[in-house]
């Protein structure tokens, strides 16, 4: 199916393949603005094997623009485990981007922060992951050929050459590790502590699938989390997804712009 995609996104867009892929994660809309001007726009719901976000803050289409001399893919917004869907769903758009051609893919995350030094607002590089959800991406059959083996090494799997060129981009900037729940429920203060001691540094409901499938189609994978409240128990307010989108309308500008310094700079 995602091959199928990947045609219909080549077809309707034209102009030859793209090479850098975008996931907008929740209230990252801002950012938009500043990943290239506007090519093509499809519909999501237009394209094969696309199901529909029931997420407020997640919109529901795939941008082609140009950054420089690179083509980019941005997807509004994205489905998630909570919402019924199964692996190959959620990691669908990623998939038919780097069968469309993308060799670098960009997973951005809206993210509570265990760490005291990342604050609301803050963007934090992610440098690996806790996978939590108790799924993989490459669950089920063998992957067909010419697709290799499901054994795949993560090892590298968010790229130390592009934390590196983010850094250029923004100097001082924090990195950490990602852990992946299931959700759609916030997790205890309990569950917050654990992660912890699991050294976890930022926690969000997305992500890692979508990391995983991209890394098993040889992509390299960026990952940006923008800190949108502090996780339970360690800030005094309590979560709420209203949190989550004004912080991310206030500060996605500005993360589309290192997603952007990145892009300029491949």
């Amino acid at each position: 199916m995602a091959q199928e995609a990947a045609g219909e996104i080549e077809r309707r867009t034209g102009g030859g393949p793209h090479q850098v892929a975008v996931i907008l994660g929740s209230g990252w809309g801002e950012a938009v603005r500043h990943l290239g001007d506007l090519d093509t726009e499809i519909m999501l719901v237009d394209l094969p094997g696309f199901a529909t976000s029931t997420v407020p803050g997640h919109g529901g289409s795939v941008r082609s623009s140009w950054i420089g001399n690179r083509r980019v893919l941005t997807f509004q917004g994205r489905v998630h485990l909570y919402e019924g869907n199964p692996p190959h769903t959620v990691v669908h758009a990623v998939r038919s981007a780097v069968m469309a051609g993308c060799d670098v893919v960009v997973l951005t995350n809206a993210a509570g922060s265990l760490n005291p030094d990342f604050q609301v607002g803050d963007g934090v590089l992610i440098s690996d992951h806790i996978n939590l959800t108790g799924q993989s991406a490459l669950w089920g059959p063998p992957p067909p050929e010419p697709f290799g083996s499901r054994f795949v090494d993560l090892t590298d799997l968010y790229a130390g050459r592009l934390r590196a060129i983010a850094r250029e981009v923004a100097p001082g900037i924090g990195e950490g590790v990602y852990a992946a729940l299931h959700g759609p429920n916030y997790e205890t203060p309990a569950e917050i502590r654990m992660l912890r001691t699991l050294g976890a540094d930022l926690v969000g409901m997305s992500t890692a699938l979508e990391a995983m499938a991209a890394r098993h189609l040889g992509a390299e994978v960026f990952g940006l989390s923008l800190v949108t409240n502090l996780a339970a128990g360690v800030g005094e307010s309590k979560l709420d997804h209203t949190e989550v989108l004004e912080t991310g309308a206030s500060a996605g500008g500005r993360m589309g712009e290192i997603i952007r310094g990145v892009i300029e700079r491949l």
